[in-house]
């Protein structure tokens, strides 16, 4: 094809008005649809968009760590020669880096036969069998047949493909990795017979002829040229990005025929090469020169470093393909990257400085390190307390990003240098909020992390937290996203509110509209951060929050909707009447191993009014929904070794392995300490197996799939009484006046003394 841009320009011209038809389809099929599964319906009903991350499986046992399955094919072919052998291991990578495993699976018992739907406005298309079976697959392709699909997009029968398969970006491909490419597909794939699905394409979407006018107009089928000035590793990762990789089929800004502005840096548009682009809903950041090499391969590798985690199709990519890559070419294409010149094309961002920490988990029987954190600043945002947008943070972001949005390395990524909040584009931020996100799942990383779905919040609500977050570690110049623009979001990832649940969710902003405003504040703080407010009533380590979840607005994790209502009222451990100022204390001698606090004293009262607060209406004879900790079957007899099991792999990562939690940089507590001289007494109910067996259950562990506000719980009964026998009998302080305990009521048989 001519290389001419003015030649190029006026076929544009021209062919306009022909290519707006096969075209749009094609970017829609291609740009859009790549990667994106059909959209799953959840059990309410509602379909959560088409890139709604799949909820964490909850298996029936939790008591092993999880196993990274690498689900690409390996060699099939028998007795083959050394020369054969070694070109097939050599495609096998070549797929590895083309990702090809992520779109032609949908049966990960039939790897590389298809049938992944692939969902467009305009209907549904299917990947195809690319086994080799004769008469379903790709068993009958010549090599040249081949080679002229994968640069080309033209099949063996002579139809042209859309460009969801990415053979713009193949066509780069050497012709060493191209016949390697097919040795591996037809010697180290099984055949598998799986007829191809047709397409699933209204018209004129489904005519196919205007896309060889879109071939003739845009494609260049041309293999990679290397840039002699450059190095062997610029040239190296120039080839990975613009070629196998293909990242700039999310990365690049879209044109007039809706093709890719450029598929290099180095010709006339190449300043829009990798400048960004928004796909369905998820921003696709500006790659050019973003991060150093080093860290560019620690996100290739792990699916998140220091400036945060991957999220949306990343994950498929991170998954299937770049984990699997060498550290050489991870570095090499973090090398050609940084190499890119940012533009005024590109979205400014904010990237965190200094050094990349190196952060170990702490091995079995090991004391638990101080937790580095990407910033080192211990201080939250100055209105994080006076704002509806910092109170709405407060209580559904700051138990995983940290009330100074730092995260928690290894574990929650940071806000503070995050390139979601740096983009001036929020798009895949609200796309995170409305539908949640997952982890890739790595060998590094095995256990996958799941942010909830927030949809349930309302539209203002979620402006407010996003304008708090991008403010607070964003970029300073970007714009205020109104509740319009939430809704818009919501209309197009077709997201609605889902709220199953008969538990109301307290709102803490909803406490500046009060005339206590500033009690209520003083109250909600003492709850979240009881130990450094309260140094000389708190004995050891713990907060309110450590068991009132998102202080106390969290059904079955103890909240205080309704409670004051029921104050004063029996006790059967004091055996008489008690007040709910001595409930309170109950906790700061029990929970907190410390002292009582003075009833009359601002700090009670304070309390107090926010437990008030919270009753809302509730009357005494009320049942409040969510109240406690949940119910779990006390019949089930405890396995204590099994518990051993289920705390290391569902509960260390967060308490740390010898149940010390974990600390930050400043040696304040992240999560707190389930036994030892730091965690509460036995005089505690969370002392008692039953007892912390349902809190366990209901609650945790967090981040464990998509149940709002936290992702909390998924354990069986058996699995909640299991751990909860192992920790709570764990060496803890003693209570002395437990003797006064039980005065006139039978004392329960899970009790500790």
């Amino acid at each position: 094809m001519p290389n001419s841009h003015a030649a190029k320009r006026t076929k544009k011209r021209l062919l306009q008005f022909m290519l707006m038809t096969a075209t749009f389809a094609a970017w829609q099929c291609g740009a859009q649809a790549q990667l994106q599964p059909v959209a799953p319906t959840h059990a309410s009903g509602a379909s959560l968009g088409t890139t709604t991350p799949a909820a964490h499986t909850i298996a029936a046992a939790h008591t092993q760590l999880p196993q990274v399955i690498d689900d690409l094919p390996a060699s099939d072919a028998k007795n083959m020669d050394d020369a054969t052998r070694a070109q097939v291991a050599r495609g096998r990578y070549v797929a590895r880096l083309g990702d090809c495993v992520a779109c032609h699976t949908s049966d990960k018992s039939k790897p590389m036969a298809g049938g992944l739907a692939l969902q467009t406005p305009f209907g549904v298309l299917y990947s195809t069998n690319i086994t080799p079976e004769a008469t379903t697959g790709i068993g009958r392709y010549t090599f040249d047949q081949f080679d002229r699909v994968m640069r080309r997009g033209i099949a063996a029968d002579g139809h042209n493909l859309y460009p969801a398969m990415p053979y713009p970006s193949y066509a780069k491909m050497t012709p060493e990795d191209m016949r390697a490419l097919y040795a591996y597909l037809m010697k180290g794939v099984a055949p598998v017979q799986q007829t191809n699905r047709p397409l699933g394409m209204s018209f004129p979407f489904n005519q196919r002829w205007g896309l060889s006018l879109w071939n003739w107009a845009f494609l260049d089928s041309q293999p990679f040229r290397p840039n002699a000035s450059q190095s062997q590793e610029w040239n190296r990762g120039a080839y990975i990005v613009q070629g196998l990789g293909h990242c700039g089929a999310c990365h690049t800004p879209r044109g007039i025929g809706f093709q890719e502005k450029t598929m290099t840096e180095a010709d006339s548009n190449g300043r829009y090469f990798l400048a960004g682009e928004t796909v369905e809903g998820w921003r696709a950041l500006s790659l050019r020169s973003l991060w150093t090499p080093q860290d560019v391969a620690e996100m290739l590798k792990t699916g998140r470093n220091r400036h945060g985690a991957v999220s949306g199709n990343m994950v498929d990519v991170v998954q299937h393909s770049t984990q699997y890559m060498t550290d050489g070419d991870l570095l090499a294409i973090g090398e050609y990257l940084k190499s890119l010149p940012t533009s005024k094309i590109d979205k400014p961002m904010q990237i965190a400085q200094g050094p990349a920490p190196v952060i170990v988990p702490p091995a079995a029987g090991a004391a638990s390190q101080p937790v580095q954190h990407a910033t080192g600043t211990p201080n939250p945002p100055p209105n994080l307390y006076t704002s509806r947008g910092g109170l709405g943070y407060l209580q559904f972001c700051a138990d995983c990003h940290r009330s100074n949005g730092d995260g928690v390395p290894n574990v929650f990524p940071p806000l503070a240098g995050n390139p979601v909040l740096g983009e001036s584009s929020p798009a895949t931020l609200l796309h995170i909020l409305l539908t949640g996100s997952a982890t890739a799942q790595t060998v590094s990383h095995a256990r996958v992390l799941t942010m909830p779905s927030f949809a349930r919040l309302g539209d203002q609500e979620i402006a407010e937290i996003v304008n708090f977050t991008r403010e607070s570690w964003g970029s300073a110049k970007q714009q205020q996203v109104a509740a319009s623009d939430v809704g818009k979001a919501r209309k197009e990832l077709e997201v609605r509110k889902l709220d199953a649940t008969p538990f109301e969710t307290p709102r803490l902003a909803a406490v500046l509209d009060e005339p206590n405003a500033k009690q209520l504040v003083l109250g909600a703080r003492l709850n979240i951060d009881t130990h450094n407010m309260l140094p000389k009533n708190v004995g050891n380590k713990l907060n309110c929050a450590s068991c009132h979840l998102n202080a106390g607005t969290v059904a079955d994790g103890s909240p205080y909707v309704g409670i004051s209502a029921f104050f004063p009222s029996y006790a059967p451990r004091a055996g008489r009447v008690i007040t709910l100022e001595e409930r309170i204390n109950g906790c700061f001698l029990r929970s907190m191993n410390g002292k009582p606090l003075p009833v009359n004293s601002e700090e009670m009262k304070a309390m107090v009014a926010y437990f008030d607060w919270m009753k809302r209406e509730t009357k005494p004879e009320d049942k409040v929904p969510g109240r406690g900790v949940g119910k779990i079957d006390k019949s089930l007899v405890p396995n204590v070794e099994n518990g051993r099991n289920i705390y290391t792999a569902q509960c260390a990562l967060c308490h740390g392995a010898n149940g010390e939690g974990i600390t930050n940089a400043q040696g304040q507590y992240v999560y707190p300490p389930l036994w030892g001289d730091q965690s509460f007494n036995i005089g505690a109910g969370m002392a008692r197996t039953y007892t912390a067996a349902a809190f366990v259950k209901h609650n945790m562990p967090i981040a464990f799939h998509n149940r709002f506000p936290l992702g909390q719980g998924g354990l069986t009964d058996q699995e909640a009484v299991d751990v909860a026998q192992f920790f709570s009998h764990m060496p803890r302080p003693d209570f002395a006046p437990k003797v006064n305990d039980w005065p006139k009521d039978k004392k329960p048989g899970d009790a500790r003394y």
